[in-house]
C-alpha cells in the first residue's frame, strides 16, 4: 500500500507557490525573479525527486499549520502530489533556463503555467498534476 498525506499539505504548499510565483512572474527579468525561481525550482526538486517529506513547504505545513488543524477527515496517495511537483519542476526548470538564456517571453510561459497549476490547487482544491498522473495511471496500466 502506498504510503498516504494528508491532502491539506499539498494545498498548503500551493498557496506559497502561487504568491511566490506570482511575484516571479511580475518581476521577470531581474535578479529577483532569478533568485526566486532557482530557490521555487529546488523546492518543486525536492518535493518531486527526494519526496513530499523533504518539500519545505510541506515541512512548514507538517510543524506549524498541522498541529492546530486536528486530524484530516482522509488522507490521499503520495504518488498523484508528487508527481505534481515533478510537473511544477518542468515548468519552473524551463523557467529558469530561459530566464538564464535572456528568453524573457519562454521564462513568462514557463512560470505562467506553473503559477496556473499551483493557484488551481490552492482555491480550488483542484491538483492538476494529480488528475495527470491519475489519468496516466489509467492509460498505462
Amino acid at each position: 500500500m502506498s504510503k498516504q498525506i494528508d491532502p491539506r499539505g499539498p494545498r498548503f504548499g500551493a498557496a506559497i507557490t502561487t504568491g511566490v510565483l506570482a511575484i516571479i512572474l511580475l518581476t521577470i527579468p531581474s535578479s529577483v525573479a532569478t533568485a526566486l525561481l532557482v530557490l521555487q525550482t529546488a523546492v518543486f526538486a525536492l518535493g518531486a525527486f527526494v519526496g513530499l517529506h523533504a518539500q519545505p513547504y510541506g515541512i512548514l505545513y507538517r510543524k506549524l499549520v498541522a498541529p492546530k488543524l486536528g486530524k484530516p477527515s482522509a488522507l490521499e496517495a503520495v504518488e498523484p502530489p508528487q508527481f505534481a511537483q515533478l510537473v511544477g519542476f518542468l515548468f519552473a526548470a524551463t523557467g529558469l533556463i530561459a530566464l538564464l538564456l535572456g528568453a524573457d517571453l519562454v521564462a513568462t510561459i514557463g512560470v505562467g503555467f506553473a503559477l496556473g497549476a499551483a493557484f488551481l490547487n490552492a482555491a480550488f482544491n483542484f491538483c492538476l498534476g494529480c488528475e495527470m498522473y491519475l489519468i496516466g495511471k489509467r492509460i498505462f496500466s
